[in-house]
């Protein structure tokens, strides 16, 4: 459960990163590396949610 929360963490604050230099810099690949970030954020978080509810179901 740690390793989800500190994935969810670090790839937030990457995506965050990211998003930053796009916006500073203008280039889009910047933007790309943030949307794929957010993307694994999101299927981390899946799988965190994912964990929490068979853990309550079992």
């Amino acid at each position: 459960m740690l390793l989800f929360r500190f994935a969810i963490f670090f790839l937030l604050l990457a995506a965050g990163v990211c998003f930053a230099l796009y916006i500073g810099t203008g280039q889009a690949r910047y933007k790309r590396w943030g949307l794929v970030a957010l993307k694994w954020t999101v299927i981390a978080a899946l799988g965190f949610f994912g964990v929490l509810i068979l853990e309550r179901l079992l």
